[in-house]
């Protein structure tokens, strides 16, 4: 029987507040005598029935996180979680934007993060560099102000630049001009697009912002002309199976086109996405692969490779992580 949790990982789409353990946040909420109405269901776990509902509880529950020494705590935690799951680097999306840090709590934050994450590498191993987000919900003025204070923070982990939130607010038109700042900045490119909305989504974060990686972009599918564009740029594509499935993208794994995309020649890795409100994990993941599309030891090989080959992070890492995946192989 395959043991699901010790085969090495790559996880490239995941965001920090979105992973934190219900546990932790309830005992900050404590802490800081927050009330969270109607967060969590009556096992104690977060509550979310759709796409709405999950963005409302995701920014509900950040409140905890309002001081910024709090993200030393969630970032071990979350790290913890991976590496319990075979995980041997990271790659997080931070959203200051939704909690509204000004600049000196940004940097604050930043630091009290990586301090979490030099605790995790220590303590289990994983290596892990940090993706801040712009919230595409929140709007282009907000974009732009978050990015000026990104920009003047010290760059630590942080490698990429990419965009979340509701996917049917704005235009990525709107967003040019921070992508184009970050970009020239060195950081490199993502955007969640092609999850709520079709392949017109995904075309338009192609040609306005230019990103190298498409978080999601699941939807493709529906547009053969866009997965052979997909497919001749080698965009790599961030798929989170078992959030789709929470969300009602796709009614269940087996009517997830994953195996379409892979077949037709694009680059798949797959991740979590915000583990705790989907009940899922990477083991759970690569479980669910096997389970119902047949994925064996060679197919999640492959995937952790792809996942490599697409990561943000600088070239020595990349050279100790492909040992790490050759020595497992």
């Amino acid at each position: 029987m395959t043991d699901f949790l010790a085969i090495p990982k790559i996880e490239l789409h995941i965001h920090l507040e979105g992973a934190a353990p219900p546990a932790l946040v309830r005992d900050l909420a404590a802490e800081q005598n927050i009330h969270l109405e109607g967060l969590f269901d009556a096992a104690g776990e977060y509550a979310s029935s759709d796409f709405t509902s999950f963005l409302a509880a995701y920014e509900e529950m950040s409140k905890v996180f309002a001081e910024p020494a709090s993200y030393r705590a969630l970032t071990e935690a979350v790290l913890e979680e991976q590496a319990a799951n075979g995980v041997i680097y990271t790659e997080i999306f931070l959203s200051p934007p939704s909690l509204n840090f000004d600049e000196p709590a940004w940097r604050d934050m930043l630091a009290a993060a990586e301090a979490g994450a030099d605790a995790a590498e220590a303590k289990h191993g994983i290596a892990c560099r940090f993706i801040p987000v712009i919230i595409r919900h929140h709007g282009p003025e907000k974009a732009r102000e978050s990015v000026e204070v990104m920009l003047r923070a010290p760059r630590g982990r942080m490698r990429g630049f990419g965009m979340a939130g509701d996917e049917r607010e704005f235009h990525p038109r709107d967003f040019a001009r921070p992508f184009a700042m970050m970009r020239e900045a060195g950081f490199r490119l993502t955007a969640h697009a092609g999850e709520f909305e079709g392949p017109e989504s995904i075309r338009a974060a192609l040609d306005h912002l230019h990103v190298e990686r498409l978080g999601h972009g699941v939807r493709a599918i529906e547009d053969p002309a866009l997965v052979a564009r997909l497919v001749l740029q080698q965009i790599p594509l961030e798929l989170c199976p078992g959030s789709n499935v929470a969300l009602g993208v796709y009614p269940n794994l087996a009517a997830h086109p994953i195996m379409q995309l892979r077949g037709a020649g694009c680059v798949i890795t797959v991740s979590t996405d915000d583990p705790p409100f989907f009940h899922n994990s990477m083991a759970d993941e690569y479980a669910s692969l096997s389970a119902v599309h047949g994925f064996a030891a060679d197919d999640f090989a492959k995937l952790a490779r792809a996942a490599l080959d697409a990561a943000f992070c600088e070239p020595e890492l990349r050279v100790k992580l492909a040992q790490s995946l050759d020595g497992a192989a």
